[in-house]
């Protein structure tokens, strides 16, 4: 079994991904908006360009994304967090400034008793995200 996180966006969804592969250092593996799905005639002018499924990959690990149809409104995600484990401080550092900066931070980057760095924040489009660099043991 394998599981995968699914985001959803209110149309900030490829301005969203082209992000995270850049901060993440992911590999984009497709994306396609409403008006290239073999439903474009059923999707309203205003709502083709939106995207209707985009994935990046970050090792054996993926990360889905799309932007809410008009007919399922979007709901601003909550009751969980992405959670990043790193290695490397500087690794954390860098990369809960990248995806913080914007967003509202819960917990800045910080040593705590079970980890050399952690924080939690959403990113600028509301993604809420957890980074943790665990101590060495």
């Amino acid at each position: 079994m394998k599981l995968s996180t699914s985001l959803s966006f209110n149309g900030s969804c490829q301005e969203a991904f082209k992000f995270y592969e850049q901060v993440l250092h992911g590999k984009a593996m497709m994306t396609m908006t409403f008006g290239e799905s073999p439903m474009a005639d059923q999707t309203p002018t205003a709502e083709r360009d939106r995207v209707m499924h985009t994935s990046l990959q970050f090792g054996d690990q993926v990360l889905m994304g799309s932007d809410a149809p008009s007919q399922m409104p979007f709901q601003p995600p909550q009751g969980f967090h992405i959670s990043i484990g790193v290695d490397d401080t500087a690794e954390a550092e860098r990369i809960y400034k990248a995806l913080s900066e914007g967003g509202a931070v819960q917990m800045e980057l910080q040593k705590t008793f079970w980890a050399e760095r952690f924080a939690m924040f959403s990113d600028r489009f509301g993604i809420p995200w957890m980074v943790n660099c665990e101590a060495p043991k």
